[in-house]
């Protein structure tokens, strides 16, 4: 296959807004070995990702800088070692950054195969979401059928995702959201809305569960509603963080609370997991996920499609707040 000399990706030119998210032309990158070369023809937008134009990420040392956590599209290149994939295999990735370009190089068991009767759109609105609810759900919160969660945040991509995932293994949901529309699109999902704007989440989900609690909850909130999780939980419950839209520290924290319900309170950055752990997951997701997908149920839920010239508006309608699912970036 003749490829190209360069491409197209977007930059981060400086800490900033929307605005600092600029096209560049630069040379191809190259597969490792153990990577696969893809060229790109859809990529997801992610919170990490505007949080890390805005200077806001945790950025450790050898972490890609250009934006773009996932992608979909077609594998025009094997790095040495690689033997489960071939040239023009269509597939989908959760990349280590550089996502927002015509060609991105990712780890090959980061890589799946493309769920049938997918486009390229709902594809590369699969890796990040689904691997962040599948590792920290179901794995550090532990969530199985029979059990309740809560998910703040419930019409964004995480929210939407862990939704239809707790409908389809038969957990029962409560997701927060905060206007009438969200709400009604929580309960569409299976889930049972609360409006935080007119509601206190802890309250109810105590009048929901009879004072029961629920075992797990997926928080994108941090240290404004951390108290109020904590009530919300069930004995030996698990509360998993995952952002800190409101606030990154805790004052006046119950501590009593915590250990009176021996609760679990922990969290993690998907990006800064090691290649070994993000390729066990993937394993977990094709195993367990991926046949769901490809019968036509848990699709992700697609609210606003962009070029990849438009990625400074689709960071603008992200931090709008009003999207419900995914937004993604077009780029064939």
């Amino acid at each position: 296959m003749t490829l190209p000399n360069e491409m197209t990706r977007i930059e981060i030119t400086e800490s900033g807004g929307p605005d600092v998210l600029q096209a560049r032309r630069v040379v191809l990158p190259v597969a490792a070995a153990g990577e696969v070369l893809i060229r790109v023809h859809a990529a997801g937008i992610n919170r990490p990702d505007a949080l890390q134009r805005a200077g806001k990420y945790p950025m450790k040392p050898g972490m890609n800088p250009i934006p773009g956590l996932e992608v979909a599209g077609e594998v025009v290149a094997l790095g040495a070692g690689v033997s489960q994939f071939a040239v023009g295999d269509k597939v989908c990735a959760l990349t280590n950054g550089g996502g927002y370009a015509e060609y991105c190089a990712v780890p090959a068991g980061q890589t799946l195969p493309m769920p049938a009767g997918l486009d390229w759109v709902q594809a590369a609105a699969i890796p990040e979401t689904f691997f962040t609810v599948w590792a920290n759900l179901f794995g550090l919160g532990g969530a199985s059928r029979g059990q309740r969660v809560l998910i703040h945040g419930g019409t964004s991509g995480i929210g939407t995702t862990a939704l239809m995932l707790c409908r389809e293994f038969g957990i029962e949901a409560f997701a927060t959201a905060g206007s009438a529309d969200k709400c009604a699109a929580i309960a569409e999902l299976g889930g049972q809305p609360i409006n935080y704007r007119e509601q206190d989440f802890a309250s109810v989900i105590a009048e929901k569960t009879a004072g029961d609690g629920v075992n797990a909850i997926l928080d994108i909130m941090g240290g404004s509603y951390l108290n109020g999780n904590v009530s919300a939980l069930a004995m030996d419950g698990h509360l998993v963080m995952l952002g800190f839209l409101g606030g990154a520290r805790a004052n006046d924290v119950d501590l009593l609370a915590i250990l009176g319900k021996r609760a679990v309170v922990t969290g993690s950055l998907l990006r800064a997991r090691t290649s070994e752990e993000k390729a066990e997951i993937a394993e977990q997701l094709r195993k367990h996920v991926w046949p769901v997908l490809a019968a036509g149920r848990c699709l992700p839920i697609i609210d606003k499609v962009y070029s990849l010239h438009e990625a400074d508006k689709a960071h603008a309608h992200m931090e709008a707040g009003d999207h419900i699912g995914k937004i993604v970036l077009r780029i064939d």
